[in-house]
């Protein structure tokens, strides 16, 4: 997939990055906004500036970010990835199963997306789970599923 770019969009977006590499992501993001405001339909300074939001711990604009380039590129896999991952992280499973499958549905081959979805219905399961076993405590097989779901979940954090 990738993300589409021109010469002046690659040169834009490394200068950004070498800002970010070097600590200043306040002057990486401030210079993203600058260049997005001229260059709206620049979907990769706008990737760049919502992977610098997701570093800087800003998932609320993060997430506007990437959802603002799904609307407008839904055929980037990416994107929905990264959303997906900052859903997941704040327990909005579903949500994230969807941007899962529309990366997929935009890039059958992305292994990532592939690997992200299962961790998010690791999760889903969990939930279902823990449900069945507060609803019926001596039931026979939620508890040990349960406990298996959980030990995946463990395993990948």
């Amino acid at each position: 997939a990738g993300m589409p770019a021109s010469a002046q969009s690659d040169d834009e977006a490394a200068r950004i990055e070498t800002l970010a590499r070097s600590g200043d992501t306040p002057a990486a993001l401030a210079r993203a906004d600058g260049w997005i405001a001229t260059h709206p339909r620049d979907a990769r300074v706008r990737f760049l500036r919502g992977v610098l939001l997701s570093d800087q711990q800003r998932s609320a604009d993060a997430i506007a970010a990437f959802t603002d380039l799904n609307r407008d590129f839904p055929e980037l896999a990416e994107p929905y990835n990264n959303l997906a991952v900052l859903l997941a992280a704040e327990g909005r499973y579903d949500e994230a199963r969807a941007a899962l499958e529309s990366a997929i549905r935009a890039a059958p081959g992305y292994a990532l997306a592939w690997e992200n979805l299962g961790d998010v219905h690791v999760q889903l399961a969990a939930r279902a789970y823990g449900s069945a076993v507060r609803l019926a405590p001596a039931g026979r097989t939620a508890p040990v599923k349960l406990k298996a779901v959980r030990a995946v979940a463990d395993d990948k954090n």
